[in-house]
């Protein structure tokens, strides 16, 4: 009997925990997931379908907007999710940290989508599943967490294992490093759209780090060696079935679309999403390790 009660009062604290800090979280208004921040933006999202139907869309790049994300992406996705007509789908974050600054944090939260996010830091998994569990858009049925460090070895067998669908939407893979061998490698998902992040130190030549597996970032060998270029990771994106659409104003932040979905985003070179000053300072970080080991994409 005394057990049974330890049980029950057990029980009452731990729903009244998630009481109090959903009041909390509650209490504390963001506004980025305010009634008029979703409103604001399930009204773009239809008005950028009004405009594509009527063949008047904005060039993509003229879409951009950051809520969650680190730069303007929030707005690209939402422009593609309407070139797309996808309001609510299924995402992928791979290297997401605790998924709250995130590429697919502004779809979790502000358009009801559901997905993944994989990240290899169990401090920011913890941060990021009781963000989740406990804010009010989200804490009946949070995003799932995979604390886990991905690898070419082992990434398919995680998605399954995170019973990730066959198709999905949108995927973002951010992990500093190999994300090139990463997505090379996966086979049991197939994404309409894919965001991932270049090293555009390394300019126009079409090299990438040879892989390692056990790869941390920043490398010890030095801090630029690492990930593939933009001309690498768009040859590989070829090859898989996807076409470059534009990128964050920096040029780092990639984005692909898969063939015969969305016609009205053109296909862009890589020389166009180059352009910002910054990447001409950058380049000359690659100077010292011009010489060093390098595959062709």
């Amino acid at each position: 009997m005394k057990t049974i009660k330890n049980v029950g009062r057990a029980l009452v604290d731990r729903v009244a925990s998630r009481i109090e800090a959903r009041l909390t979280t509650n209490s504390a208004v963001d506004p980025r997931t305010t009634p008029a921040t979703k409103i604001g933006q399930l009204q773009l999202w239809h008005h950028y379908r009004t405009q594509i139907e009527a063949g008047r869309a904005p060039k993509l790049c003229q879409a951009g907007f950051r809520c969650f994300s680190q730069f303007e992406e929030d707005g690209l996705i939402l422009f593609i999710m309407a070139a797309l007509d996808i309001l609510e789908g299924v995402f992928l974050d791979i290297g997401s940290a605790d998924g709250i600054n995130s590429n697919c944090a502004n779809l979790a939260l502000n358009f009801g989508w559901r997905g993944t996010f994989i990240d290899g830091n169990e401090a920011n998994v913890a941060r990021g599943r009781a963000f989740y569990e406990t804010h009010p858009d989200t804490w009946i049925y949070p995003p799932k967490f995979i604390c886990a460090m991905v690898a070419r070895e082992n990434i398919n067998q995680l998605l399954l294992e995170a019973a990730v669908p066959l198709e999905i939407d949108f995927v973002s893979i951010d992990i500093d490093g190999n994300d090139y061998w990463i997505w090379d490698a996966i086979s049991v998902t197939v994404p309409k759209v894919v965001i991932i992040e270049t090293h555009i130190e390394f300019g126009l030549n079409n090299i990438v780090v040879p892989y390692d597996k056990d790869y941390v970032y920043p490398p010890a060998s030095h801090p630029e060696y690492h990930g593939a270029s933009p001309i690498a990771m768009e040859r590989l994106a070829r090859r898989k079935g996807y076409r470059l659409v534009g990128a964050n104003r920096y040029g780092f932040n990639t984005i692909y679309v898969r063939d015969g979905l969305a016609p009205m985003l053109p296909s862009v070179s890589v020389e166009s999403i180059l352009s910002h000053p910054r990447n001409k300072e950058r380049a000359t970080l690659f100077e010292p390790i011009k010489d060093w080991k390098y595959e062709q994409g």
